[in-house]
């Protein structure tokens, strides 16, 4: 017997498509193999990832940018199949930098992320893909979810306002994965007021 005042919530698209992603993860290598050579292609344009992304499409055109969102996802996902609910992609960038920067092995971890958030439409899948090869060097997860639904957004030319809002909440994301120096409490900053 359930509760029946309890609403059961149905998962999101996102969250079903990165279930089939962990499901194709544990059982069908192949696939897997086909969705990280997806990354050398336009996204959405490796027909052999076809059978994998394109029933979460549905009817949308070859050009929409929540289907080129979905192939990228895919194809990250298979680099790095690691998901973690709840942790931002930047957050988890923002904690290899920390890691990096403790261990003298930076890299250049900042610098590269700042190139990540000028990147445009063109140019973020393959600042993505390196990204993400440093997260799986160190084997930081991140949550897809939030990913594909960022990612919707950004390869959206139509949705800037929207991008520029996604952009600000990575810097947060990365930047607060960082501690504040001893003296460095943000309770203490300047106030801005125009009063």
């Amino acid at each position: 017997m359930t509760d029946s005042s309890t609403p059961v919530q149905s998962p999101s698209h996102g969250e079903t498509f990165v279930s089939h992603l962990l499901e194709l993860a544990k059982s069908n290598r192949g696939a897997m193999a086909e969705l990280r050579r997806s990354l050398s292609h336009e996204p959405g344009a490796h027909v052999a990832a076809f059978p994998h992304v394109e029933r979460y499409a549905g009817n949308r055109h070859a050009l929409d940018a929540y289907r080129k969102a979905l192939y990228l996802v895919a194809g990250l996902f298979a680099l790095h199949p690691k998901h973690r609910r709840g942790s931002s992609f930047a957050a988890a960038y923002g904690r290899l930098s920390e890691t990096r920067k403790r261990s003298q092995k930076s890299d250049g971890i900042e610098r590269r992320f700042i190139a990540l958030l000028s990147a445009d439409a063109q140019s973020i899948p393959t600042h993505l893909r390196q990204a993400v090869s440093l997260l799986v060097a160190d084997d930081i997860p991140y949550d897809y979810v939030r990913l594909l639904n960022d990612l919707a957004v950004w390869l959206d030319p139509r949705n800037l306002d929207r991008l520029d809002e996604v952009r600000q909440r990575w810097a947060q994301d990365f930047y607060r994965a960082s501690p504040l120096p001893v003296d460095g409490d943000p309770s203490q900053a300047p106030s801005h007021s125009n009063s």
